[in-house]
């Protein structure tokens, strides 16, 4: 036994010995009262559990020696009066004799031993575990509440299962009518009754079943829908940061197994649970009407399967565990590979990935055996305990045959129910097993549904006229990833309507930086950003993002067409408006010479257009949200001569637009209205071209340094 310690037991089994050797003693001098009383039954059994409860309290027993107590006092009232539910008139001498208590002894402990080892959390008191144990149960009952929405479906699902239980669990007692009536004086009548009975009953429960598979697979589709849509919404609001820190193969993994798993947690496991649960139940009544001699001795092969079964789920779930993490490393991997192909090509870093994913799959291989090997040692424990109960149930049946206590029938329906209930056994076990597998695959989802981002909340201001003004006011900003290591240092910088200002120094200098800061992928640490005034949390978030524009250097393309491309994140863009745009971006002159124009698809990331027209589309797709600050992060690197010009043009012509541009091509900077020098991220210089030429310094030398290098690329 478990929970407590050996004398304790040893303790309430002398108590409860004693007990019936006193009553035996009463009943032998007096005789015994009200023979096949039901009532005195169990007021003897109440009796002795409030005694025998009483010492166990006396002795500091736990909750299992309580329940172990319970279950020993109440046994035999429940076998008899179930008896006589199925047999009237069965209950000829309710006292059970030294060999009958003895049995009903054994069939305590291994009824308490079952639930021991099958539901280890009950018996816990340890605080971790027990917080474990409470962490798991809200999990689950958090899962449930989030299948309200499919009550309709779920409820079909149960009335359907409990129909189909209903009609599976007296198959087998049909069947054994059957053999009764073969077996004895033939009556074509009965036997046809019978034969009516049994394809009525399979019938109904292959119709109940499929009914009930049905509903509940249509409840776990809608749950899986609904808690991806939930979680992908969360995730996509999270700060830049977070993706930074987070691998994309755990949010994918996140996003498509745990959420199936979860899912699961509901709809398949509480279908199995209850089934089999109900199952067990009535076959074990039918069980006890047929033999209560061979239903003890069943009993023996339950706490053995248990415990074995319980030993192999702890082991499964821990390699189950370090297989779910080995396939998101190999997918995380792989779509890292593929993905970016063209830089794993020019590096000849192909042997070092192709290395990196064999590792991974020889791990997954070695998990996997494992799992095999496990599994298959399991299989052969639980083979030969059922064989050695099966073969000793059969050659007690044969003798209950001979003393006439059984018939043929009897003693092939009893095979067919031991049977079915060592099979609903095993899925009891292993349904838990997978309901705490799938309670930890919810944690993690709740874990990023949970997650709340770590800048402050986006505000409701959307005024109607923006000027655009852009101030950093003493603004020190440090990356997640690295928060001791500064990127900005107290900058302080002013960005005027109508004019272009141009950020230029070495790299990680800060310039990246501040058009992070500016577009709110993060939160600065110290100081403010403002536009027009206000602080740029205030603003709601979509209405920032249309007034604050960005074309990245390496702009990012989406399998579609042009057009959808440049209207990209815009409800209600007309196509009048996207030719506009790609006109100003000089980008309609070839989109026009692609084979089927806007409508034209660009590819997985925009493969099929160069690098020069992508940033084409993507000023464009600035553009045409006619934004009040426009940001140029070396956007015009890749564009020819004659594109460049007319971005020139472009940029000199805009009068109500704020402009910021990083950019090395010495034409861009030169022309600008006001020129930062960012070092270290500290303004180290600022003015028009002319004025910080005149000082000779860093921004001096960093023209000349420029000039020269495309002076010698050009000869």
């Amino acid at each position: 036994m478990l929970g407590g310690g050996v004398g304790v037991y040893v303790q309430i089994l002398c108590c409860d010995l004693a007990l019936w050797g006193t009553l035996w003693g009463w009943v032998y001098l007096l005789g015994s009262p009200s023979d096949g009383g039901l009532a005195w039954l169990w007021a003897l059994g109440i009796l002795r559990w409030a005694f025998l409860h009483m010492a166990s309290i006396a002795s500091s027993g736990g909750m299992v020696v309580r329940r172990w107590v319970a279950t020993q006092c109440l046994l035999w009232p429940i076998f008899r009066s179930s008896q006589v539910m199925l047999q009237p008139g069965a209950l000829s001498y309710p006292i059970p004799g030294p060999a009958g208590v003895a049995l009903i002894t054994v069939s305590g402990i291994a009824a308490c031993l079952f639930w021991e080892l099958t539901f280890p959390e009950a018996q816990t008191a340890d605080s971790v575990k027990e917080k474990k144990k409470q962490e798991a149960k809200a999990l689950f009952l958090r899962v449930v509440r989030y299948s309200r929405p499919d009550i309709l479906h779920l409820g079909t699902a149960f009335l359907f299962l409990s129909l189909a239980v209903i009609c599976e669990t007296f198959i087998p007692y049909a069947t054994g009518k059957v053999i009764d009536i073969l077996g004895s004086q033939y009556e074509q009548s009965k036997f046809l009754s019978a034969i009516g009975l049994m394809s009525i009953l399979s019938l109904g429960s292959a119709v109940c079943s499929g009914v009930r598979g049905g509903m509940f697979m249509c409840s776990l589709a809608r749950l899986n829908r609904r808690m991806r849509h939930m979680l992908f919404r969360n995730l996509v609001q999270q700060e830049i940061g977070f993706f930074e820190e987070t691998k994309p193969g755990d949010l994918a993994s996140r996003l498509e197994s745990d959420t199936n798993l979860m899912g699961m947690s509901v709809a398949m496991n509480v279908n199995v649970l209850l089934r089999s649960t109900v199952k067990t139940a009535g076959m074990l009544v039918l069980m006890v009407g047929i033999s209560w001699q061979l239903t003890l001795l069943t009993c023996v092969e339950m706490p053995l399967l248990a415990a074995l079964q319980n030993c192999y789920n702890t082991f499964y779930q821990a390699l189950s565990q370090q297989l779910q993490d080995c396939k998101a490393q190999a997918k995380e991997l792989a779509g890292s590979a593929v993905g970016q192909v063209r830089t794993v090509r020019g590096c000849g870093a192909e042997s070092a990935e192709i290395r990196r994913y064999e590792e991974t799959l020889s791990e997954m291989h070695r998990i996997q055996s494992s799992k095999g090997i496990a599994s298959a040692i399991h299989l052969l424990l639980r083979r030969m305990v059922t064989i050695a109960v099966k073969v000793g149930m059969l050659f007690y049946g044969r003798q209950l045959i001979m003393l006439n206590h059984l018939t043929n029938g009897g003693l092939l329906a009893f095979v067919l129910y031991q049977k079915d209930m060592v099979t609903n056994m095993k899925s009891l076990v292993y349904v838990f097993g997978t309901m705490l597998n799938s309670v930890g695959a919810a944690a993690k989802v709740f874990k990023y549904l949970d997650r709340k981002p770590l800048q402050e909340e986006a505000g409701s201001l959307e005024p109607a006229h923006l000027e655009g003004r852009v101030e950093f006011r003493d603004v020190t900003f440090s990356y997640p990833s690295q928060p001791d290591k500064p990127a900005l240092k107290g900058v302080s910088l002013t960005l005027r309507p109508g004019k272009v200002t141009a950020l230029v120094g070495p790299s990680g200098g800060g310039k990246s930086s501040c058009i992070s800061l500016l577009e709110r992928f993060y939160e600065s640490q110290q100081g403010e950003v403002l536009l027009d005034g206000r602080p740029l949390h205030q603003y709601q978030h979509s209405y920032l993002h249309r007034k604050v524009s960005i074309v990245s250097q390496n702009p990012v393309l989406f399998s579609g067409s042009v057009s959808d491309n440049i209207r990209y994140g815009l409800k209600d863009c007309s196509m009048e408006r996207v030719v506009v745009a790609a006109v100003k971006a000089h980008a309609h002159d070839f989109i026009c010479k692609l084979e089927d124009g806007y409508d034209t698809d660009v590819g997985e990331c925009g493969g099929q257009l160069s690098v020069g027209q992508k940033q084409c589309i993507a000023i464009a797709r600035a553009l045409v949200r006619d934004p009040r600050v426009l940001i140029l992060d070396e956007a015009t690197s890749c564009m020819d001569a004659g594109t460049l010009q007319a971005m020139q043009e472009l940029l000199s012509g805009t009068a109500s637009q704020t402009v910021l541009v990083v950019a090395h091509h010495l034409q861009t900077v030169q022309n600008a209205d006001h020129i930062v020098f960012l070092e270290g991220g500290v303004v180290v210089e600022q003015g028009t071209d002319k004025e910080l030429m005149a000082r000779r310094g860093r921004y001096r030398r960093l023209k000349e340094k420029l000039f020269d290098e495309q002076a010698s690329g050009d000869s």
